[in-house]
């Protein structure tokens, strides 16, 4: 288990030509779980070609013309941006799972599937009609990812439990090439499944429903479905000591550094310019920049504590899941 760089709450498409099973589907399923139906299979293939989702450009690519030979090149990633993804509106308009009848009149749930294999979309083929036999060579050609029937007992929470699991795969494939690189960095929690398991935790058991990787002071930036953002900042045995270093070296009162070197509180400076570390301007009132840190004993030692993010570090407040849920549900009655 790892945790992906980054992920959000995303729409599932639902596409069925019996609109009185969509209308009813969508009415049973989770209402934290945004979905988009579709009877008609050319107008969700319009939307979907419209629909493909850029959350930016994270890796710049320099050109060294002095320094190296014309077939190398420089990769620069601006961690920054990451986490500024939760100042983007249409983050939560992305498709990223597809659920798919077999039978449709202008063409079936695997033609579909192959008109859009070149998208991003993980795909549950959701059927009363399609034998084992489709399923199965639908999932060896890679044009499916899962396959239900319509007739299985508990059928709708077998959906649920597959789209949520698919969504996950989702931003773990969007994020592997992120994720590889800054594993060679400062977040090789990304990494650790014992963190991965201590993360998903706090998401489900605070109601947490985003997360994107946070540059300085490093850690995961956590946001719940009103847009209030959490700071765990995670540090390493040796990011405590580099703590207790910088602030020594900017002559922190002596009960800061006592602190520091026995482990007992975990810093976030926010008010500082930069990286949240010490500066001379915190003076005595460090304590209430500080919490005692919880320790998570992974691929080696992690000593973690939540904050509150101050809005300083947003450009504009992030819009918050429960407001796209409400307008998204306005825009979806107005259009049935």
């Amino acid at each position: 288990m790892h945790l992906p760089v980054y992920s959000h709450p995303t729409l599932t498409v639902l596409v069925d030509d019996s609109d009185s099973f969509l209308k009813s589907l969508s009415f049973q399923l989770d209402p934290m779980l945004a979905s988009k139906t579709f009877h008609d299979t050319s107008a969700a293939l319009q939307w979907l070609r419209q629909s493909e989702a850029d959350d930016g450009v994270l890796l710049q690519v320099n050109f060294d013309m002095q320094n190296l030979t014309g077939d190398q090149c420089n990769i620069a990633l601006d961690l920054e941006r990451i986490y500024r993804i939760g100042e983007q509106r249409l983050r939560f308009a992305t498709p990223s799972v597809l659920v798919i009848d077999y039978s449709m009149p202008q063409m079936n749930g695997l033609e579909f599937c192959e008109a859009v294999s070149h998208l991003p979309c993980k795909k549950i083929l959701f059927t009363g009609t399609a034998d084992e036999k489709i399923a199965v060579n639908a999932f060896n050609r890679g044009l499916i990812d899962r396959y239900i029937k319509k007739s299985d007992d508990h059928a709708l929470d077998i959906l649920e439990v597959e789209v949520a699991a698919l969504q996950r795969s989702y931003f773990d494939d969007k994020s592997e090439t992120l994720r590889e690189l800054v594993l060679l960095h400062n977040y090789h929690f990304l990494g650790d499944p014992v963190l991965a398991s201590l993360v998903q935790h706090l998401m489900a058991s605070m109601g947490f429903v985003e997360h994107y990787i946070f540059p300085n002071p490093t850690g995961i930036l956590f946001l719940d479905k009103h847009g209030k953002a959490k700071l765990m900042m995670i540090e390493t045995e040796q990011g405590m000591y580099a703590q207790y270093e910088i602030a020594r070296d900017s002559d922190a009162p002596p009960s800061l550094l006592d602190a520091l070197l026995a482990r007992r509180v975990l810093p976030f400076f926010s008010d500082a310019q930069g990286d949240g570390m010490y500066s001379r301007q915190v003076g005595d009132s460090w304590h209430r920049y500080c919490a005692a840190p919880q320790v998570c004993q992974g691929s080696e030692t992690y000593y973690w504590a939540l904050f509150d993010l101050p809005t300083h570090y947003f450009d504009q407040q992030p819009y918050a899941y429960a407001q796209f849920l409400k307008e998204h549900a306005a825009l979806e009655s107005v259009a049935a």
